[in-house]
C-alpha cells in the first residue's frame, strides 16, 4: 500500500511538471489555434515576404517618397511625390490618374477609391527591407499604422486596395501566390507566434 501511495504521488508531480512546460496555445480573437512554433512561424512568414516584395505590393511601399512603377520597380514618371497625406503634392495629386477603378487597356492607369502612398508619418516603407526588418516592423504598431496582430490580418484579408494587387489590370505580374494562401500564411505566421527571421535570412 506505501509503494502504491509513493508510486501515485511519483505519478501526480510529474504529471503537473510537465503540464507546466506545456506550450500554451496562441489566441487570435479569443480563439485558441496553434501552439508557439518558431520553425513554422518564421516558414510562414517567408512566403508572407515574397508577396509584400513583389512589385505589386513594394510599388507602393517605396524606401524614398516616389513611387514605383512595372514589374521592374522602376521610379514614377512625372515627377510624383509621397506627399503629407501620401496622395501627392501640389496640383500632382496620384487621383489625377489613378480613378475608383482601374483604366481598361495595356499597362493604363490602375485604380482604387484609396489609391496613393502610406502617409509620410507612416510610411510602411517594404523596399530594402530584409525579412527580418520587415517582420520587425509589421508587428510593431509604431510603424504599421497602430495595428495589433488582429488587425493584422484582417488589412491583409479584407482591404481592399491590398486586394487589388490581385486585380492589378492588363499587363501586370500577379503576386507569386493567390490572396486566400498569403491571408492563410499571415494568420499561419502569427498563430504560430509571429516570429521574426532571423538576420541571416533572405
Amino acid at each position: 500500500m506505501k509503494k502504491l501511495l509513493i508510486i501515485s504521488t511519483i505519478l501526480i508531480v510529474g504529471g503537473a511538471l510537465l503540464l507546466s512546460f506545456r506550450t500554451e496555445p496562441v489566441k487570435v480573437n479569443n480563439s485558441p489555434l496553434l501552439a508557439k512554433d518558431s520553425v513554422g512561424s518564421t516558414k510562414a512568414f517567408m512566403s508572407v515576404y515574397k508577396v509584400l516584395m513583389s512589385a505589386r505590393c513594394m510599388n507602393c511601399h517605396p524606401s524614398g517618397d516616389v513611387p514605383l512603377q512595372g514589374d521592374d520597380s522602376h521610379l514614377h514618371t512625372m515627377n510624383v511625390k509621397r506627399g503629407a497625406d501620401g496622395h501627392g503634392i501640389y496640383a500632382v495629386r496620384c487621383s489625377n490618374c489613378h480613378q475608383a477603378e482601374n483604366t481598361a487597356g495595356l499597362h493604363m492607369p490602375p485604380g482604387n477609391p484609396k489609391w496613393g502612398l502610406p502617409p509620410a508619418n507612416m510610411r510602411m516603407v517594404f523596399q530594402g527591407r530584409t525579412p527580418r526588418q520587415l517582420a520587425l516592423q509589421l508587428l510593431d504598431p509604431k510603424q504599421n499604422g497602430g495595428r495589433t496582430k488582429q488587425q493584422l490580418i484582417d488589412h491583409m484579408a479584407k482591404d481592399d486596395l491590398v486586394g487589388w494587387a490581385w486585380h492589378p489590370g492588363d499587363g501586370r505580374t500577379l503576386p507569386p501566390m493567390s490572396r486566400t494562401a498569403f491571408v492563410a500564411q499571415v494568420r499561419l505566421w502569427i498563430a504560430k507566434g509571429a516570429y521574426a527571421p532571423s538576420a541571416k535570412a533572405k
